[in-house]
């Protein structure tokens, strides 16, 4: 069976799609799969490189360019006999438009549908969702780009009046900290929410808390899995895109160090978060929790990094699932997922 691997793409997130991309293709079972490399490019071109029957050597190996690869049309991918691995995040990848390019095409992949996609990747919808299920989160005001061009001082206003400092402001549609700053004056806000715009029209400002980031992973479809949960342990405040990703600054403790009542309810709430957003597939959902047990969940991510110190993967890893068998498990419920939509699109016809 073949795999298309597409990665890339044209997202701030681009370099940690090929991080993700390489340490993923280093796990699959050649054995049994060939590999279809797909590449996007930050302008948005599709190119079609080598069809993969070993691990590629470097990450290098995956820049794929119009001298070294095949310029195709994106419906160019469907074939038979094989499913799409969309390893992409952020915008034009993890939020939903993939996804639906895969549904009209009607091909199977791994990964959440085309809701779960675009309301997970959407914080301000997460918190929307959350909120009319009950689930614990820290509070917070959204923000939308006219009304803080129009009207600024009310936004002020709006984010002073029912937040206090220090804020967090984050574009709603972004992730791996790209365009999150802290705000602990109201000049700081201001360059925040202006940093916030240039990678959104919608902005979240959040209630800064003292607490510790867990993080649980999520695996299946209608019957839905979940590991323990992970910490961050931070030595800063807010680790930023470079601290994560460049100088890989960040330790996870897994499993985190917390009493068992607070493993079962982030474990209960990231099970029902996931439900509620119409999950399949994979996501990991992060969450604060206070000096005194105080659990809010913060967001939930559908296509979490797959990069070697990515928490997603280690995390199943101490569940006893290995890398590899895990991108296998993926591939199954992704074919899962496609063979009963089939199905009920046979029932429509009839």
């Amino acid at each position: 069976m073949k795999i298309i691997a597409i990665y890339g793409g044209k997202s701030a997130e681009h370099d940690i799609s090929i991080l993700s991309t390489f340490s993923m293709l280093q796990a699959v079972y050649y054995e049994y799969y060939e590999v279809q490399l797909i590449y996007i490019t930050k302008a948005g071109q599709w190119l079609k490189g080598a069809l993969l029957k070993e691990a590629p050597k470097s990450e290098a190996d995956l820049r794929l360019t119009p001298e070294t690869a095949e310029l195709i049309v994106p419906s160019a991918i469907k074939e038979e006999d094989s499913i799409v691995f969309p390893i992409l995040h952020g915008p034009n990848g993890e939020d939903g438009t993939i996804q639906g390019l895969l549904e009209i095409l009607a091909v199977p992949y791994v990964g959440a549908g085309v809701l779960a996609s675009a309301c997970g990747m959407d914080k301000i919808m997460t918190k929307y969702i959350l909120q009319q299920i009950g689930i614990p989160q820290v509070p917070y005001v959204s923000v939308v780009k006219t009304k803080w061009k129009d009207t600024p001082e009310e936004v002020f206003g709006q984010c002073e009046g029912s937040l206090v400092y220090p804020m967090f402001v984050k574009p709603a549609n972004m992730g791996s900290s790209v365009g999150i700053s802290r705000a602990e004056t109201r000049e700081e806000l201001q360059a925040a929410i202006e940093e916030a715009f240039r990678f959104d029209q919608r902005v979240v400002v959040e209630q800064g808390i003292e607490a510790r980031e867990i993080e649980v992973a999520i695996l299946g479809n209608e019957e839905v899995r979940t590991t323990v949960a992970g910490e961050i342990v931070k030595t800063v405040d807010f680790y930023d895109y470079e601290s994560k990703y460049i100088d890989n600054t960040v330790t996870l403790q897994i499993p985190a160090e917390i009493p068992e009542e607070i493993h079962q309810k982030a474990r209960e709430y990231a099970k029902q978060a996931y439900l509620a957003l119409d999950g399949s597939g994979l996501s990991r959902c992060d969450f604060f929790l206070t000096s005194n047990n105080e659990l809010f969940l913060n967001e939930l991510n559908t296509m979490p990094g797959f990069t070697p110190f990515s928490m997603y993967p280690l995390l199943w890893e101490e569940m006893g699932i290995k890398y590899g068998d895990l991108i296998e498990e993926l591939l199954q419920l992704g074919l899962m997922r496609f063979k009963q939509r089939q199905k009920l699109a046979m029932t429509y016809d009839e």
